[in-house]
């Protein structure tokens, strides 16, 4: 199943119960998300979704994609919508 949102975009494989991310704001990346990986990533986010300077998401250890407080409430709001899609 595609999923295409304002911050992330991707695909969830339903035989594999993963999400692949295939883009982050406007970098493409291949990674694969567990439905704990997920839950620890969105647990991390509401901790840290109030500070001002907001987050930096690392692509392959290397690539720095950082986002505003904005961009972190949107893109915690689409990996929540997310959690409802693992089984």
């Amino acid at each position: 199943m595609q999923v295409n949102g304002q911050i992330i975009s991707g695909e969830f494989d339903e035989s594999a119960n993963q999400f692949v991310l295939q883009q982050i704001k406007h970098s493409q990346t291949e990674s694969a998300l567990t439905e704990k990986q997920l839950k620890t990533l969105c647990d991390y986010l509401e901790k840290h979704r109030d500070e001002p300077d907001g987050q930096i998401v690392t692509l392959y250890d290397q690539l720095l994609v950082p986002l505003n407080q904005e961009e972190v409430v949107q893109l915690l709001s689409e990996l929540e919508e997310l959690r409802g899609m693992y089984r």
